[in-house]
């Protein structure tokens, strides 16, 4: 019985123990079915994700079209002759795209090392890193590649701050880098990426990046340069190097560049610890419209540009007009970037101490109008009421904030926080508060300059120098500016006498007072010029005449030949200006631009051949197809033989005349030339024709320079004529002007690679005027002799 009982339990125990074995082997089946069918509907869900996200249902894909040529805004770029960027021009994005091939490999290493060390090894998404990035929740590193960072930058810009959000995000991410890399190389994707970001401070991409904080192209970055500006990548407004930034934290990042670049063998310890030992080395050039090279020269171009776009045969294929600030344009111009820097040199050393120089002139106690001369109170008030009215100020307060004249009139006598010019300050300005009128009659107070440098046999214009300091002085004098001209104008009444009268250099005429009569060529009173300092006396050659810029000989010429054919000279040679046909314009009482006196001039040189002033060799958009190239336009004006005797009467200018100072060096104790004549002694031994000018009361001060195969124009002067130098001596264009020619001069042949001519002018084959003096001496001699020995005929 109790055996049989015992049994029964076993058997029910077993029973139980076996149930329990089923329902314990049915319950683990069904956990894995589950976790099959969930990990399937994960990856299906994922992929339908996928799919959504490529169909655009959670916002616009880019398609096939948009990943071959991604929207980017890409500035337009101004070339030199030498093949240097003179500037940009763009709106908000400065970038101008390079090529894989012109980064340098370090560049490309340190990328790679800090960002995506398995870029070689995956198709757009790293599973490695994304995993990593997953396990960790983000804490041991982000897990995007640099196709997902292209993509983003490309596409998306600035992740969505919900967590939804951040994940269809990186979804159309990840689909993009895939694209992506099947669009392109994995070399291409590299160069985008670094073209793409924005470095901060106006640097749009690697190659303004590297001009705006080393100021060097891409591929002369040394390794901590490099390293500098991939650390950037992390964050560009933090990782700021300027000063006053955060330098330290740049240093530290770029560091941490290096260590990576160590890590993965892309450079030795010793390396690493030398380059981690360097500064970052900083150059900061910032590129902006306002400052720079050519400044005045690229707001010209930007004009010319304008009215380039606005032609409607210069269209894009699809009819759209191109826009200079966002097209990628390449505008290959004929300025040479080392002559443009020796010019703005040359500018930036002779105008502080000419300034300093009329500074000292007038002071308060020494004229108590300063800086005007000859004005009353009430006329400098009316000067200044006037040019109030003319300025932006009141342009912008008239009609942007729609303020009556009483309300802009009382604006300019309240003190206002200002930055205005100064030479001898740090970054040429300083802080400081000041009323806009008194702030008028400050800059009233500055000489300008203006230069503008021509290769006669071309019309390339290699130099131009509006100005002394665009930021603060944005009228260009060059083109814009017109002022009186001068003795300058004296060379085109020679030439007509030389072209209608065959007269020689040697031809002397006297030099004594000299009226030109009432009504004769239209004017209504007698004319009669007098000399500088009222000396007269004996007789001059034309080319002593013309060199020490004797106006009664000038008048005489004019007398014979009459203004109409001067002025129809005038205007052949390039003289834009209309021209009252009066006596007095002999003297240069004309008001011509720079520009027009280089043109004219480079006439005389190119052998009496006038070429228009060239600016712009050709224009090419972003892929390299040619736009516009430029067809030069020249005409003859003289004949060859007029315009070579025209050089040898400007070169006595130089020899002998009132240019004189370029070549001696016995002036060094005198006063003048130690406070003003900035350079001197220049000592030049070449062949040099030029000429001076100076108008009434020293208001003006010009030189024209020319050497056979280049002309340069200089013009020095105030905004008013009513503020210039008391004397002669100090206002003459050979004390004001001539300077930075020499200076410009000075330093083109110092560059031997410019191949600025010291050589003779070409002589023409047949010259039928003698121009040797000496030899024209000898042959009048002898004719006189042959008259005097000729027998009496017996009638």
């Amino acid at each position: 019985m109790w055996a049989s009982e015992l049994n029964a339990r076993k058997m029910v125990i077993e029973r139980m123990t076996t149930k329990k074995k089923k329902a314990k082997i049915f319950d683990f089946g069904m956990y894995v079915r589950w976790f099959w069918k969930l990990f399937l509907a994960g990856i299906l869900g994922l992929a339908l994700l996928f799919v959504l996200a490529s169909w655009g249902v959670f916002g616009e894909m880019p398609d096939h079209t948009i990943l071959e040529n991604p929207r980017t805004n890409l500035a337009t770029e101004i070339i030199s002759s030498d093949g240097k960027t003179l500037g940009k021009f763009y709106f908000q994005d400065n970038r101008t795209p390079v090529s894989y091939e012109e980064l340098p490999e370090q560049l490309v290493d340190a990328l790679i090392a800090t960002e995506d060390v398995r870029y070689h090894d995956h198709a757009g998404i790293d599973a490695r890193g994304t995993l990593r990035a997953v396990v960790k929740a983000g804490q041991g590193g982000g897990a995007s590649t640099i196709s997902q960072q292209l993509a983003k930058q490309l596409f998306h810009g600035e992740g969505s701050k919900n967590t939804l959000g951040r994940i269809t995000q990186k979804i159309k991410e990840w689909i993009i880098a895939i694209r992506l890399e099947r669009q392109y190389t994995k070399e291409e994707i590299i160069a985008m990426y670094f073209n793409i970001y924005d470095f901060g401070n106006n640097a749009d991409g690697i190659r303004s990046a590297s001009r705006i904080y080393f100021g060097k192209e891409p591929g002369d970055l040394e390794l901590h340069e490099s390293a500098m500006l991939v650390g950037m990548f992390k964050n560009s407004s933090l990782y700021n190097p300027r000063p006053h930034r955060n330098p330290e934290g740049t240093m530290n990042r770029r560091n941490v560049v290096l260590a990576q670049m160590h890590k993965y063998e892309y450079i030795s310890e010793a390396v690493r610890d030398s380059v981690r030992a360097m500064p970052l080395g900083l150059r900061y050039s910032p590129e902006s419209h306002n400052v720079g090279i050519a400044t005045y020269f690229r707001e010209y171009l930007r004009g010319f540009m304008k009215k380039w776009t606005e032609d409607k045969s210069n269209r894009k294929p699809d009819g759209s007009k191109y826009n200079i600030n966002s097209d990628g344009l390449k505008i290959y111009t004929t300025i040479d970037s080392r002559m443009q820097a020796y010019a703005e040199v040359a500018v930036k050393q002779h105008m502080p101490k000419l300034q300093a120089e009329f500074d000292n002139q007038n002071t308060a106690k020494r004229n108590p109008t300063a800086p005007f001369l000859e004005l009353e109170e009430d006329e400098i008030n009316d000067l200044l009421k006037n040019s109030m009215r003319r300025s932006e100020r009141w342009r912008k307060m008239k009609y942007d904030l729609k303020k009556s004249d009483a309300e802009i009139i009382e604006s300019f006598s309240k003190p206002v926080d200002m930055t205005i010019f100064n030479w001898e300050a740090p970054n040429k300005e300083i802080d400081t508060v000041m009323t806009p009128m008194d702030s008028m009659r400050y800059y009233k107070s500055f000489l300008l300059p203006a230069m503008m440098s021509m290769e006669p046999q071309t019309g390339h214009v290699k130099a131009w120098v509006g100005g002394m300091d665009y930021r603060h002085f944005k009228y260009d004098m060059v083109k814009q500016g017109k002022r009186q001209i001068g003795s300058t104008f004296k060379p085109f009444v020679y030439a007509t006498a030389i072209d209608q009268l065959h007269l020689s250099p040697c031809d002397t005429l006297p030099d004594t007072p000299f009226c030109i009569e009432k009504d004769k060529y239209g004017n209504p009173e007698e004319w009669c010029p007098k000399n500088s300092g009222g000396k007269y006396g004996g007789t001059r050659t034309l080319k002593n005449a013309l060199g020490n810029s004797v106006n009664t000989i000038t008048a005489r010429l004019m007398d014979k030949v009459g203004p109409q054919p001067v002025i129809d000279m005038a205007q052949k040679l390039g003289i834009e200006q209309d021209i009252l046909p009066v006596p007095s314009i002999a003297l240069g009482t004309p008001d011509l631009s720079v520009y027009e006196m280089v043109a004219a001039y480079s006439t005389f040189a190119n052998k009496g051949v006038y070429n228009k002033p060239v600016l712009v060799t050709r224009i090419e958009d972003k892929n390299g197809t040619i736009l516009y190239q430029f067809s030069p336009e020249t005409k003859d004006v003289l004949s060859a033989e007029t315009a070579y005797v025209t050089v040898k009467l400007l070169e006595g200018v130089t020899e002998s005349g009132s240019g004189m100072r370029l070549r001696h060096s016995w002036a060094k104790n005198v006063p003048l030339y130690k406070e003003i004549i900035t350079g001197y002694p220049y000592e030049f031994t070449n062949p040099i024709a030029g000429k001076t000018g100076t108008t009434q009361n020293q208001s003006d001060g010009w030189f024209m320079g020319m050497v056979p195969n280049l002309v340069t124009g200089v013009w020095v002067g105030a905004e008013d004529r009513a503020a210039h130098f008391k004397t002669i001596n100090y206002g003459q264009g050979a004390s004001m002007a001539l300077p930075i020619w020499a200076l410009y001069m000075k330093s083109c042949y110092g560059d031997s690679d410019l191949n600025i001519s010291t050589a003779e002018f070409d002589e023409p084959n047949r010259l039928s005027i003698e121009v040797d003096c000496l030899k024209y001496k000898e042959e009048q001699d002898k004719n006189k002799s042959d008259l005097e020995e000729e027998p009496e005929i017996d009638f």
